[in-house]
């Protein structure tokens, strides 16, 4: 009877399914990055505005306090934006005539909003509020980064899913004093830990197991 394989018949079988395996683990591990990639999660990307706002300037060096613009901050689920007559309660007697803030003059000669980008967003499903993290004593920094060394703002955490879950796991280190929330250059304890655990039971911060229940985030 004739022979149905070839001889090498064995060898590319098993090259083929080394070469699939291979292909599939890197197929996985290449999609891995590309969604954990600056390209996917936009970290330090900076986008253009209509306005080059700097918290640098204003909330750094100037020492603008976070609440002045972001009037809602404690008290509902976005911070909100500045209307811009909060802009031009300064600027209508500083750098009236700069050609980079035209555009706040046109928006409130047209009573008109100022279409700013977001740079700090979640999905639609994803449900969030500023105020009870502001309450809990979780920072804005925290989430934000120091924006208050930004000339430009851009951002500074991915807010993938289990990014949010590794504070919700442990908010111990996360917490801070109320009178420290909005403080840039608060210089934390040694023992952070035990303060964020102490903070956890003022604050009445519930446990890991309610923290991470699905419900809390999509509802």
């Amino acid at each position: 009877m004739a022979q149905i394989f070839s001889p090498t018949a064995d060898t590319w079988l098993r090259a083929i399914l080394i070469a699939l395996v291979l292909g599939t683990v890197g197929s996985l591990l290449l999609g891995g990055t590309v969604a954990r990639s600056q390209y996917v999660t936009r970290v330090a990307r900076t986008p253009m505005q209509p306005v080059p706002f700097s918290h640098k300037h204003h909330a750094g060096e100037l020492g603008i306090d976070c609440r002045y613009c972001h009037t809602s901050v404690e008290t509902s689920a976005d911070a909100g934006f500045p209307a811009t007559h909060v802009c031009m309660t300064c600027h209508s007697q500083l750098w009236t005539n700069a050609a980079m803030l035209a555009p706040v003059r046109q928006s409130l000669a047209e009573n008109r909003s100022i279409e700013w980008k977001r740079v700090a967003r979640v999905p639609d499903f994803v449900y969030f509020r500023h105020d009870i993290h502001i309450a809990k004593g979780v920072s804005c920094f925290e989430c934000h980064g120091r924006v208050d060394r930004m000339p430009l703002m851009f951002r500074a955490k991915a807010f993938e899913m289990r990014w949010c879950l590794d504070c919700h796991r442990d908010p111990a280190p996360h917490l801070r004093p109320q009178a420290a929330v909005l403080e840039a250059d608060w210089p934390p304890p040694a023992d952070r830990r035990a303060l964020g655990e102490r903070l956890m039971k003022l604050y009445r911060i519930k446990g890991p197991d309610e923290l991470t229940h699905c419900a809390v985030c999509h509802r």
